[in-house]
């Protein structure tokens, strides 16, 4: 990972957390029900969460209660625009956002000396069966200031206004009461302390409730697609005219989203945009063995990638054989009618979200192609699926990983 640090595309947008704002954090745990954490140090994302305290938790929903109770802690006003690491949700760092673009000043007032401890609720205490994931309509956002210094606020103006009533300024009893107010708390009178309850309405969304699902509503047909990690959360769901649950390996539900405009066969865009040719390479290397040259090398020099080809065994030949003829004749109108037909490594290539759907909804559909590929395209990895990118980048090739980040940071894209 240390080489992803140096390349800034692990931890550099967290935000880091020491001396007093390591306290404030600590009030905010204890205020959700979370142990505090013993470290001095850590970094935070956009919704507070911590890669140092839930590896020291052992717990990566370490700010949750419960899966239909997620959390978030708002510690400093540099939390806005950064990344959700590890988001419950994929609509968590949307509401963030739109947290710090309602609440900016407010937030930036409180954060000078307390933390914000965020409440998500959709009103459901606990999930019981997957259904319920459909009853995630409108999450209503609440706010509670550690400390509660709204309320210290309004003591110190009922003490004031106290002081200027008839003689009381002679009071030496109610000036010591002022003073310590003020010594402990600071002179709170013109601060803005409360944030106001917000709401956020959703649409399709991913979630890790459940193992994983993918929660695909149709406004048009009115129909709702549940795409599960969990076979055995998926044989749970009861299937209607309205509602159908697939297991995320069970293929038919590619079908489901055609029918539903979600997800189209694109050649020719998979070709110009890049895509296709990053899964070939990727097919490429499963093949690749003995090699002498490095997988970086090999990958961008087209002369010794022919030589490594022309190694392969004649089914392997055939297969990349296959994806480039489907680039020669990616600009036809029959570019699908190609020796061989539809296998899996062709349509891992040119599967994309319907580019008429909303740009948060293509980002979902990414996400669930990049899921689902035999061949995981690592710029879509890094972009749609973080989590597994980490896990996955330690256990390869030290070349590919060269050429992985080589391949990121030429993409500046930042999702």
């Amino acid at each position: 990972m240390e080489k992803l640090k140096r390349s800034e595309l692990f931890g550099a947008a967290l935000v880091p957390v020491t001396g007093a704002l390591v306290e404030r954090y600590n009030k905010c745990l204890s205020f959700i029900g979370t142990a505090p954490t013993e470290l001095r140090s850590f970094h935070i994302d956009a919704i507070g969460w911590s890669p140092e305290i839930a590896d020291e938790k052992d717990d990566f929903l370490y700010l949750n209660s419960g899966e239909s109770n997620p959390n978030a802690i708002i510690l400093s006003p540099k939390q806005n625009e950064k990344p959700a690491y590890s988001p419950f949700h994929s609509f968590d760092k949307d509401i963030m956002h739109h947290i710090f673009k309602k609440h900016a000043d407010t937030i930036k007032d409180i954060t000078r000396d307390a933390a914000i401890c965020v409440d998500l609720d959709q009103y459901i205490d606990a999930f019981y069966e997957p259904e319920d994931l459909l009853k995630y309509n409108q999450i209503t956002v609440d706010f509670s200031v550690v400390d509660d210094l709204y309320s210290v606020q309004q003591q110190q103006l009922k003490l004031v206004e106290e002081f200027h009533e008839e003689g009381n300024f002679l009071d030496e009893t109610l000036h010591l009461k002022i003073l310590a107010s003020a010594r402990k708390h600071g002179d709170l009178r013109s601060r803005t302390l409360q944030m106001k309850q917000m709401n956020f309405l959703t649409t399709s969304f991913y979630t890790r409730a459940f193992g994983g699902v993918f929660v695909l509503r149709r406004k048009e047909s009115g129909k709702n697609i549940l795409i599960f990690e969990s076979k055995v959360e998926a044989d749970k769901v009861t299937t209607s005219s309205k509602t159908q649950a697939f297991h995320i390996e069970d293929g038919r539900f590619f079908s489901a989203l055609a029918a539903e405009k979600m997800i189209v066969l694109d050649v020719e865009h998979s070709v110009n945009s890049g895509y296709y040719e990053r899964v070939q390479k990727i097919i490429f290397s499963k093949h690749l063995k003995d090699a002498t040259h490095s997988l970086s090398e090999i990958l961008e020099n087209s002369n010794v990638y022919k030589r490594y080809l022309n190694r392969f065994t004649a089914d392997a030949r055939k297969q990349l054989m296959i994806l480039d003829r489907l680039q020669a004749n990616s600009k036809k109108a029959n570019a699908l009618d190609i020796e061989g037909g539809l296998t899996q490594e062709v349509l891992a290539c040119i599967q994309i979200p319907t580019p008429e759907l909303p740009m948060k909804e293509q980002e979902l559909v990414w996400k669930l192609i990049v899921k689902t590929s035999p061949y995981k395209d690592p710029l879509f990895l890094y972009w749609y699926d973080k989590e597994t990118f980490y896990k996955e980048y330690i256990a390869w090739d030290e070349s590919y990983q060269d050429w992985v980040i080589k391949l990121i940071k030429q993409n500046t894209w930042n999702s």
